[in-house]
């Protein structure tokens, strides 16, 4: 399954006013991984997302989803391999109703509509809204929003699921259902997040993002443990780490 596989080698990036965003950064990530991306709030993480999704491009280095490059000329097919879900679900959410929103990706490719429905159903019924497939997004919560941002990237089959902060603005309980849905997919993923309890419930291996450069790279618990690498790099390890400011104990 080496089009499951993402190769990120020498990656540099510079925005135009000369800001140096990424710093020759490598790492590869290979099939049913899922990797948590985490770092300070300008470390990069955001840059490195879309030079992978190719909404970027890189002043030096590339990145390689399979055997297949990322450039202007292959982006309808990495397009349809890798899948990201967006910060802001209103973002991706455009449509008069959550099924024609899921189902827009399909269509787009010119699928027959027997299986765009075949696809609607399935993703619907994989984040737990298929009984919300004729509201209007606009009138969802949150929680709701997100699933269906997540329900309309799952309908194009991605090989590789990319989340940038999939927890972010949700309240306790949508919070906990994403989760346990993050928890549930067999999808390579790549996850970037400030949440850190969550990136260790969901993420077994974890990078580390300091000023555009690779910190650290490796076990999601050993390194979320890790006090002094994650205040060197802005971060605090998550509250399931630290001591209880009564008893003292974890």
């Amino acid at each position: 399954m080496s089009h499951h596989k993402l190769e990120v080698r020498d990656l540099q990036f510079a925005y135009p006013d000369g800001q140096v965003a990424i710093k020759d950064i490598s790492f590869t990530i290979h099939h049913g991984e899922s990797v948590g991306i985490i770092g300070a709030n300008g470390a990069g993480k955001s840059t490195l997302l879309m030079l992978i999704m190719g909404l970027l491009f890189p002043t030096s280095g590339e990145v390689l989803v399979g055997d297949v490059r990322v450039t202007k000329k292959t982006l309808p097919m990495i397009r349809q391999r890798l899948g990201m879900v967006f910060q802001n679900p209103d973002d991706q959410l455009f449509m008069t109703t959550v099924y024609d929103d899921v189902a827009f990706g399909p269509r787009n490719y010119n699928m027959d509509e027997e299986e765009v429905e075949k696809r609607v159903k399935e993703a619907l019924e994989a984040v737990g809204i298929a009984h919300l497939k004729d509201r209007a997004p606009y009138k969802l919560s949150g929680g709701e929003k997100r699933s269906a941002a997540i329900a309309a990237v799952l309908s194009m089959q991605p090989d590789i699921l990319i989340m940038d902060e999939p927890t972010s603005a949700l309240d306790p309980k949508s919070r906990r259902k994403v989760i346990e849905l993050l928890k549930g997919f067999k999808h390579t993923k790549i996850i970037t997040s400030h949440d850190l309890d969550m990136v260790f419930e969901t993420c077994s291996r974890v990078i580390v993002i300091n000023q555009g450069e690779i910190a650290a790279d490796g076990e999601g618990a050993k390194i979320l443990r890790d006090s002094k690498l994650l205040e060197s790099c802005g971060l605090e390890i998550p509250l399931s780490f630290q001591n209880c400011p009564v008893c003292g104990k974890l």
